[in-house]
């Protein structure tokens, strides 16, 4: 997802206008479109104020500009891993705690264009049993192609405002299962990649 890819989205999530937008930031609506399609960019001020009216850091509006030579020397970005894996439908998650593996079917998972994020309830044990060992391993198939994706690293929870608008706007059904009290059970976790192949 570019910089400005993520503006529009984080603007649409506070149910601001592009004019809106423009008025906060004193500049012109042409500005903020511009910036949206990624003809032009934010000056630094502007993207000061940006984090902070979105509630998100200057990395992760920035995350791929920075981050994207480095992915691609890598190999596997987290974009490419999260769609491999929503093509596949689900997933498995592998955990382990006090040396005894236990695996898991999970469906829902998003990247920011440089973390995978897993989503689960908080009341499942698999929250309990990142909070004793992050180490994780993921797995999935895909029965059309013919091939596995496996991702090795480690889990960490991620309560952001961010994370959970980003969540969200991947799963939308979120919003109606995990509403008001309900709410505070929706858990989200980055993943750190240390290792992603296809084979």
């Amino acid at each position: 997802m570019t910089t400005g890819e993520k503006i529009a989205m984080l603007r649409k999530r506070k149910n601001i206008t592009q004019e809106q937008l423009a008025e906060i930031l004193g500049v012109s609506r042409q500005s903020v479109s511009r910036w949206e399609v990624d003809q032009a960019f934010p000056e630094t001020e502007k993207l000061i104020r940006l984090a902070g009216l979105f509630s998100c850091s200057i990395d992760f509006l920035l995350s791929e500009v920075l981050e994207g030579k480095r992915q691609a020397e890598e190999g596997l970005s987290a974009d490419a891993c999260a769609a491999f894996i929503r093509d596949c439908g689900c997933f498995f998650l592998a955990t382990s705690v006090a040396e005894c593996p236990r695996l898991r079917p999970l469906g829902m998972i998003f990247s920011d264009g440089e973390l995978l994020y897993i989503v689960t309830d908080r009341r499942k044990s698999v929250c309990s049993d990142l909070k004793r060992n992050a180490r994780v391993e993921l797995a999935s198939y895909n029965s059309v192609t013919g091939k596995w994706i496996r991702i090795s690293g480690h889990a960490q929870e991620d309560d952001s405002c961010v994370s959970h608008e980003l969540a969200l706007s991947s799963y939308p059904s979120l919003g109606q299962k995990y509403v008001g009290e309900q709410g505070a059970f929706l858990a989200i976790y980055r993943i750190h990649m240390e290792a992603a192949e296809v084979y």
